[in-house]
């Protein structure tokens, strides 16, 4: 087992989620070598073609990346292992939402010409231009240790505030037994850019405990209409200290280098790239010997 590989209580949990060899035709080579060879090249932002020869042919798992991308494994993996961690009841559901940039390296920022053509692929592959130069923004929702409950990326000059319904939604993890998925947290802390009416509303909606600070100009506003401007919202001080644990996360999963540099041009890859960091995250915190075959 070389760095950065699978160790074997990772692979213990993670092995009876994959899926099963094909009953016809070639056999696929075996899932902890690719997966293995995988991480490699995500967490050092190296080229398929520069993959070691302890692992194989590069093509095998640069293929199964893009298959699994596309058929939307790697979200059902870490679906899967964040329920697992409910299992357990690992999950703190004091959740925080947050968002970072990342650099877009020139291999990933290659468009047909034409500036509305540019535009409308940048838009849909989630590449966009601010300052930073070409940019992608991941944004996240995180439990209360930074590990991520909900994320989708966006072009980097997206704005922040207009992502927090999105990910609400996503929210959707498997609780033991015949009980529902659970789909919302039971607090929610942000910094300024997630305040607005229509965020601060649907929280309302949903009975989430919200901890989001006012920007001075909403601040102003609401003393400006004096009495028809209502009371202020509440805010709790103590609960704003612990968000730095979603800012925690994002440093942690940025250590793969093939997520801190964006190098993958299809957002699809991106995205995947994404699920496969943040699942390794949650695995880490899996205990050995659970199983979703054990729910009662």
């Amino acid at each position: 087992m070389a760095r950065g590989d699978l160790t074997n209580q990772e692979w213990a949990v993670l092995a009876p989620l994959l899926p099963a060899q094909p009953v016809q035709g070639r056999r696929w080579r075996d899932h902890r070598q690719v997966i293995n060879a995988i991480c490699w090249v995500k967490r050092t932002g190296s080229p398929w073609r520069d993959l070691p020869e302890r692992y194989g042919p590069w093509k095998t798992p640069y293929q199964r990346f893009r298959r699994w991308a596309a058929d939307g494994t790697w979200a059902r993996l870490k679906a899967q292992v964040v329920t697992l961690a409910e299992l357990d009841d690992d999950i703190d559901w004091d959740a925080q939402v947050d968002a970072t940039i990342v650099r877009t390296h020139q291999h990933a920022a290659g468009q047909q010409k034409g500036a509305r053509h540019r535009r409308d692929a940048g838009a849909r592959e989630g590449i966009g231009r601010s300052r930073g130069g070409l940019t992608t923004k991941i944004h996240t929702l995180a439990d209360g240790r930074g590990r991520s409950l909900a994320s989708l990326i966006t072009p980097g000059q997206a704005a922040d505030t207009r992502q927090l319904i999105p990910l609400l939604n996503q929210v959707r993890v498997a609780t033991p037994g015949p009980r529902r998925p659970r789909v919302r947290p039971n607090s929610l802390t942000g910094d300024r850019a997630y305040s607005s009416r229509a965020n601060r509303q649907a929280l309302r909606d949903k009975r989430i405990t919200t901890t989001i600070p006012q920007p001075k100009d909403q601040i102003a506003n609401r003393l400006r209409k004096g009495r028809n401007g209502g009371r202020p919202p509440a805010f709790d001080p103590d609960a704003y200290k612990r968000r730095n644990q979603v800012e925690r996360g994002f440093n942690r999963r940025k250590h793969w280098r093939g997520l801190a540099t964006r190098y993958d041009k299809l957002g699809a890859h991106f995205q995947a790239t994404l699920d496969l960091v943040e699942m390794l995250d949650w695995l880490r915190a899996v205990p050995d010997g659970l199983d979703l075959r054990d729910r009662t």
